[in-house]
């Protein structure tokens, strides 16, 4: 008789608000390594969290045989990691900045006391050989990158020998080679142990060779499951090409605004240098953006891409000890952070982490026109205008009277980016602006930015693990290298 590690049988919550559109019916069998795939919204961590039992059900049954493990608990057995966005959630303390104040990360426990005790010396060896944790181990976690924390994560977790491993879009966030390393250490461990996994995956193309079979969700509605080939040739990518034209059109064609600045060079650094105690994240670094030019931004993780972005959008405190010139005014000489940031459209992974503002979502975007994380100052008609058109372009103008924090990662990722082109800013800043999404937002968002980079004058910074979500409009590259 086949084992089954997990069943539910016409299980439907009791809350109506977490309660999938029909009883759900599933079992994940010993031997399979499960993708729950489907768009974003569709309700892939509904379906993770009925599973396990977060939910009580109104109706039906849900049943576990963790065996051959000695306990039978979900909490012995299942370790899931739920990132939000893929970034680690934030807890109470934290906010936005908080990574580059340094005098407020006395009391963040370090990389060390979080991983605990670790019994798998050879697991522990490798694990910490693919993540590079060893050099991480003194270092606070406030301080890791949105990369290094999800490596951090990632090692915890698998240092525990759960039973099942879910995991919500393991690879987002991580540079090539430790996507590839990671691909092949889970590889493994599928071969040499009981484990088995979930990965909840937006993108259909992350769908690894492990995995035996597909669970797709869609519109709250969990399908059959199906072997990995099956579902891999029935895939079908059709892009709405005429819909997507209109769309750029939109925005080629948007009324400029009144620019505030007329010089050719929007940013310049000069042998700027960052440290944190011992540890330099960039050294004696000379960049000019010019007007126009569309820069791809790129570097493995904690190389210092995000710590450069922050001097530029002078939410780090050491851009003021820094020769910076932004906009052709040099840094610290009268110019207020607000008279910077009113021209600079920003989107990162540390913005999402601390957006924690359960507000109707269109005051999410309408933050973006005072640059302030929560709406402080009610916008004039035509601003929730312009708000309700970029939320439109991004295709979220249907949620604008939903709580922010009910949307899923995918949505609130949306809503953001419309939140950073809602100014129709001079510099566009996009730190990971595709991470989370699906296969068709990402389609849409590329074309998006490509659209925007077309305007007059635009300037752009993106910053992307994948070369493919690269818009076709990128005119110079930086690479950043560890300690250099």
């Amino acid at each position: 008789m086949e084992q089954n590690i997990i069943q539910i049988t016409g299980g439907m919550a009791r809350n109506p608000l977490v309660r999938l559109a029909s009883p759900l019916n599933m079992a994940f069998a010993a031997g399979e390594h499960l993708a729950i795939v489907g768009p974003n919204g569709s309700g892939k961590s509904l379906l993770v969290d009925t599973l396990l039992g977060k939910y009580p059900l109104k109706e039906g049954h849900l049943a576990y045989d963790f065996s051959p493990s000695s306990t039978k608990t979900v909490y012995d057995n299942v370790k899931y990691i739920a990132f939000r966005d893929t970034y680690g959630a934030a807890d109470a303390n934290y906010y936005y900045q908080q990574r580059w104040n340094a005098h407020d990360q006395d009391d963040a426990p370090e990389v060390r006391e979080m991983l605990g005790e670790m019994k798998d010396e050879v697991l522990k060896r490798e694990l910490f050989d693919l993540f590079r944790i060893a050099p991480m181990l003194d270092k606070k976690i406030i301080l890791l990158s949105s990369g290094e924390l999800r490596k951090f994560q990632l090692a915890k977790t698998l240092l525990t020998a759960p039973r099942v491993l879910i995991m919500d879009n393991p690879f987002i966030g991580l540079d090539a080679s430790t996507r590839d390393l990671l691909h092949g250490l889970l590889q493994r461990l599928t071969q040499m142990s009981a484990l088995q996994i979930v990965l909840v995956l937006s993108m259909t193309d992350d769908i690894p060779s492990f995995i035996t079979h597909v669970l797709p969700v869609q519109n709250l509605q969990v399908g059959e499951k199906v072997r990995r080939e099956q579902y891999l040739d029935s895939l079908r990518e059709v892009e709405d090409s005429v819909g997507i034209q209109e769309l750029q059109q939109r925005i080629i064609h948007l009324s400029y605004g009144n620019t505030n600045y007329d010089s050719t060079e929007v940013v310049k650094l000069n042998k700027v240098s960052i440290r944190y105690g011992d540890r330099t994240i960039l050294r004696e670094l000379d960049w000019t953006v010019r007007r126009g030019e569309k820069w791809a931004l790129s570097g493995e993780n904690g190389s210092g891409k995000s710590t450069l972005l922050s001097l530029v959008c002078a939410d780090n405190p050491q851009s003021y000890a820094c020769d910076i010139s932004l906009f052709g005014r040099k840094r610290g000489t009268g110019e207020s952070i607000w008279e910077i940031k009113k021209h600079i459209g920003y989107v990162s992974p540390e913005m999402h982490r601390a957006y924690l503002k359960n507000l109707p979502t269109i005051e999410i975007v309408a933050s973006g026109l005072h640059d302030s994380i929560g709406l402080y100052k009610s916008p004039k008609p035509e601003q929730m205008e312009i708000c309700e058109w970029w939320m439109d372009i991004f295709g979220v103008a249907q949620f604008k009277d939903k709580p922010f924090l009910q949307l899923s990662s995918g949505e609130q990722r949306l809503v953001l980016l419309a939140r950073a082109f809602v100014k129709d800013p001079e510099l566009l800043i996009l730190d990971e602006p595709l991470h989370g999404l699906d296969t068709h937002n990402r389609q849409r968002v590329k074309r998006i930015i490509e659209a925007f980079c077309r305007r007059q004058d635009k300037t752009m910074i993106m910053v992307t693990h994948y070369e493919k979500e690269l818009p076709a409009t990128i005119t110079d590259r930086l690479t950043l290298k560890r300690n250099q």
